[in-house]
């Protein structure tokens, strides 16, 4: 282990989300990995928020109709 773990908050702030943004994900679907530590406490790794940033990375604008 080569990297310290986020909080919730270093983590919205590397993503360039608010917390409550994490704190529902968390929530509803889980998209973005994270780690609980002992019953409560909530950590991101920084190598999972970077692969979830280049999987969301777009080719192409979307082509739904208006």
């Amino acid at each position: 282990m080569n990297q310290a773990l986020l909080t919730t908050k270093d983590a919205a702030k590397l993503l360039g989300v608010s917390k409550a943004f994490l704190e529902r994900d968390r929530w509803d679907g889980v998209r973005i990995p994270f780690i609980r530590v002992g019953s409560r406490a909530v950590r991101y790794r920084p190598q999972d928020l970077e692969t979830y940033l280049e999987n969301r990375v777009c080719k192409r604008a979307s082509t739904r109709a208006a």
